[in-house]
């Protein structure tokens, strides 16, 4: 059953939804704030799809993702949140879907994209489960299938958000900011340690991802999220 907590945050899941269920919020304002800084970090180009990851795992990536993707979708967008997290996804539980069908099914070429999606109670979100998990998560994130997938959801959806495994942990994130606009790097300012942060940056660079910026949470000021352009 969801809830309110003492912050006033939409519990789903474990998951925090406050960009749903408190749109006038302040942490809410912070999220737009952030999806302002991510549209204008690349005016050259139209920015279309983003990739969400985190050095380690418990950084907060995945409830950023969730809340990015609904303030895109506030904003008129027709917004696809996909769970490429192979290995322990967690849009699923987020969102209360079921997961018995997802991006796995559509990369081994079992389903089709319009079956696979689902939609979200917020307006002109769609979300996309990974579902079953798969023996080979990088092989299948890299394979000809998933870019005839990004081919297909540019003609659909206006904005296309990537929930990504860590950095750290495994290539998964590597390989999918090769296929798309840009990388958000979501760091705890608790649990992030220096190190980490600079060597995650620099195997995304490896690869030639472009680092739209960081955003750094858990912080214990009365601002609970910060944005920073890439310097």
């Amino acid at each position: 059953m969801a809830r309110k907590n003492k912050r006033n945050s939409f519990q789903l899941g474990n998951r925090s939804l406050i960009s749903l269920s408190s749109p006038k919020s302040p942490i809410t304002e912070q999220f737009r704030t952030i999806r302002t800084s991510i549209q204008f970090s690349n005016v050259d180009t139209d920015l279309r799809s983003v990739v969400v990851t985190s050095p380690n795992p418990a950084e907060g990536k995945s409830t950023i993702t969730a809340n990015l993707a609904i303030v895109f979708a506030q904003q008129g967008k027709r917004v696809l949140l996909i769970d490429s997290d192979l290995r322990k996804p967690t849009a699923h539980y987020t969102f209360q879907l079921e997961n018995n069908i997802g991006l796995t099914n559509i990369l081994t070429r079992q389903v089709t994209l319009e079956k696979a999606v689902k939609k979200a109670s917020q307006e002109n979100l769609w979300i996309l489960t990974s579902g079953p998990i798969p023996p080979n998560p990088s092989e299948l994130l890299g394979s000809r299938s998933m870019k005839d997938l990004l081919e297909q959801i540019k003609n659909e959806y206006d904005f296309v958000i990537f929930d990504s495994p860590p950095v750290l942990a495994v290539t998964d994130a590597q390989v999918l900011s090769n296929l798309t606009d840009g990388v958000v790097l979501v760091m705890s300012s608790r649990n992030t340690q220096i190190d980490s942060a600079k060597k995650a940056k620099e195997l995304l660079e490896s690869v030639g991802a472009k680092i739209l910026g960081v955003v750094l949470n858990n912080k214990k000021e009365k601002d609970h999220l910060y944005y920073y352009g890439e310097k």
